[in-house]
């Protein structure tokens, strides 16, 4: 079902479209060519530290990913599974990272493992990520005083969502309506299905375990993002309002539902370090959020177009 719209093919579609968005943002929210100035005296060792809290983000989540496999009953090797997992990080720039379908895609196509039981794990990981943020970005609230503002509407957001995920009666009915017309009918017994899979895995606690790993993976990239922001000079920024900031920017990303969160998240991130606590200069906060988003999501990205290149290479020989 999902498969016409996770195919490879589309990476680089959605990586164009990200980057003409990226640098429209940039060209908004400040000036672009002060960037060379700031940069010349960044400490770069901070950059590459940034980059292995982002590797070990990636291997904290790819830890939930098994156990997610593991509670739906999916026995794949390891290798396979650690291809399958990196190849979905090339799609991070799409709506909500829903592009990371395509797992559930390469899973089929290498092992014949049914949709319908692995694209709900895609979904209850966004959900988890979340709720980790959120976690994250309330101790930060609570110990530097920020505005809650929007701590309040994506933890309302999210506390809805999982409302229906644990009473599905409203979601079932939904379903139900939208696939009445006779061409939709055939998908309505699978979209059911994966309700009901999404469901158990959003109970409180396969929920719990996937957040407590989530937490830490999360924190990892706060403080690659504080360390970038501090190795400017003559600039400082406290650990715990760097998380505040990361996790509630990234937070209005994700729930913009644009790609990668582009434009949201940057503006977001640079008018957070300018205007809030930290006092930075516009110039030092916009060079701070580029280099925070290429050791994060850009290099996520070009990770992850390596694994699916890795992962289409054995999907075709399968096939010989």
């Amino acid at each position: 079902m999902f498969g016409a719209l996770s195919r490879p093919k589309r990476t680089w579609l959605w990586i164009i479209v990200a980057v003409v968005v990226g640098v429209a943002a940039f060209s908004m929210i400040g000036d672009i060519g002060k960037l060379g100035d700031r940069l010349t005296g960044f400490r770069w060792s901070a950059f590459f530290a940034a980059v292995v809290l982002a590797l070990a983000n990636y291997a904290l989540r790819f830890v939930r990913w098994q156990v997610y496999l593991r509670r739906q009953v999916v026995r794949v090797p390891a290798v396979s599974s650690a291809l399958v997992f990196g190849a979905g990080l090339s799609l991070s720039i799409t709506p909500a990272k829903l592009g990371e379908l395509v797992k559930s895609y390469l899973l089929k196509e290498m092992h014949d493992i049914p949709v319908a039981r692995t694209a709900p794990i895609v979904v209850a990981e966004r959900v988890s990520d979340l709720i980790a943020l959120l976690a994250l970005a309330v101790i930060g609230v609570a110990g530097y005083g920020v505005d809650p503002t929007l701590v309040v509407i994506a933890g309302g957001v999210i506390a809805f969502g999982l409302v229906l995920l644990a009473w599905p009666r409203p979601t079932r009915y939904l379903v139900e309506l939208v696939t009445r017309p006779v061409r939709l009918r055939r998908v309505r017994e699978p979209l059911l299905e994966m309700l009901a899979n999404l469901s158990a895995l959003c109970r409180p606690v396969p929920l719990v375990l996937a957040t407590a790993i989530a937490i830490p993976a999360w924190a990892c990239e706060c403080v690659g993002f504080a360390l970038i922001c501090n190795a400017f000079p003559g600039v400082h920024v406290e650990l715990g309002l760097a998380v505040v900031i990361y996790a509630g920017t990234t937070i209005a990303g994700a729930l913009s539902f644009l790609p990668g969160g582009l434009g949201v998240t940057e503006g977001a991130m640079t008018l957070a370090l300018v205007e809030g606590a930290a006092h930075f200069d516009r110039a030092s906060a916009l060079a701070a959020t580029l280099l925070t988003r290429l050791a994060t999501l850009w290099f996520a990205v070009v990770i992850g177009i390596g694994f699916l290149a890795l992962a289409r290479r054995r999907i075709a020989k399968r096939a010989l």
